[in-house]
């Protein structure tokens, strides 16, 4: 059998060791339009238990990645200068590059040598391939080629967001909100490196053209983020890293595959960076695919259909969370009239899955100090 996986991110990659370390015999290629260090970003976080999806099958691509992470068992929320912090929610990140250079050195150890710096302008050049995966982004030419087919959409959510980096070392995963004379804004921070953090600033439309971010360059736009945060960032300064404005876009397609092609990763699905499984995503695709593969090794189309089948109810359910979570964020500045404390229980149930009741388990110190902010202000006199 012959694969072509287009792109080299964490989904390509990882298809491709697990694929040729099964079957040894099977012809893998991964072509990846970029140089084997380009990436953009900083950390990479992953949720929950980091890489315990990789322990009882992969016990050394786990081993391999874990002893580089960063780890935290709570977050935090900061608003209106206020810092509260909700226990019992762990988070765990690397660094995008480090964990791209791991996933290669993975690959190279099952002898498959992924081909950078190539660019494919069209599916024809890959005649031959019984299988085509596309692993290649939110901007998949595998997807964009047979987007009908596919049913496949694609749309920009309102917020604006900038990926820095920065020297400044966060204890935590935090969400630090700040109102300001320009608007409303947001940074998601946290470590991905003993020095080094990721620094996520986002704001809502109305302060995107009301600070005027469209017409400045990246150095300017850099420059007044740091000095929104600058309580946040403690005189460190942000580090640029092709840290442009986007708009976060929702990906969706209603059919997985077409014909011998077949989509995993962003080129799929995306969900909001809010919720730190991405990545994790992509590589639990990965891991089906390759499954389905196995258990239909002569047959491309029941495998693909097997693939679907067994992954798209875990994934539909985990996307719509993501999506929820998308939603609080596209109106952060109308939360942020909540009172701190309420606002931290506005933001830990946003996307649906969390209510008070689970809550009082997973994040009992949190929920204490809730109910008794709760109590207190039900035992005050009404104002006036």
């Amino acid at each position: 059998m012959r694969i072509v996986i287009l792109g080299a991110g964490p989904a390509g990659l990882y298809l491709a060791y697990l694929v040729k370390r099964r079957r040894a015999d099977t012809d893998v290629t991964i072509i990846e339009q970029n140089p084997a260090d380009a990436t953009f970003g900083f950390g990479v976080v992953f949720s929950d238990r980091a890489l315990e999806f990789l322990r009882e099958d992969d016990q050394e691509t786990y081993a391999a990645i874990v002893p580089h992470m960063e780890s935290w068992s709570d977050i935090a929320i900061v608003h209106r200068g206020e810092r509260i912090a909700i226990d019992g929610v762990g988070f765990a990140a690397i660094g995008r590059l480090k964990l791209l250079r791991l996933l290669q050195a993975r690959v190279r150890s099952v002898g498959v040598a992924p081909v950078y710096s190539r660019m494919v302008r069209s599916l024809d050049e890959l005649d031959g391939a019984d299988l085509i995966v596309g692993a290649d982004g939110v901007n998949s030419l595998v997807r964009r080629t047979c987007e009908q087919d596919f049913g496949a959409t694609t749309r920009l959510l309102t917020n604006r967001f900038a990926w820095f980096g920065t020297s400044k070392r966060f204890e935590t995963l935090t969400q630090t909100f700040v109102a300001t004379e320009l608007g409303f804004f947001n940074a998601h921070h946290y470590r991905y490196a003993p020095n080094l953090s990721t620094f996520i600033v986002e704001v809502d439309q109305a302060t995107f053209a009301r600070a005027g971010f469209a017409q400045m360059g990246e150095t300017e736009a850099r420059t007044l983020c740091e000095r929104v945060f600058a309580q946040t960032l403690d005189g460190c300064p942000l580090i640029s890293n092709n840290s442009i404005w986007r708009q976060f876009p929702i990906v969706h397609s209603k059919q997985w595959s077409v014909r011998n092609n077949v989509l995993i990763g962003d080129a799929l699905h995306t969900a909001h960076f809010s919720i730190g499984s991405g990545t994790r995503l992509a590589m639990e695709d990965a891991i089906a695919l390759d499954e389905a593969l196995v258990r239909h090794p002569e047959d491309i189309g029941m495998a693909l259909a097997a693939f679907e089948t067994a992954r798209r109810p875990v994934l539909e359910k985990l996307l719509a969370g993501a999506n929820e979570s998308a939603i609080w964020y596209e109106h952060f500045a109308e939360h942020m009239k909540l009172a701190p404390i309420d606002f931290a229980m506005n933001y830990v149930t946003r996307s649906g899955r969390v209510d008070i009741d689970r809550l009082r388990k997973l994040s009992p110190r949190f929920v204490e100090k809730f109910e008794r902010h709760r109590s207190e202000a039900s035992d005050r006199p009404p104002a006036g």
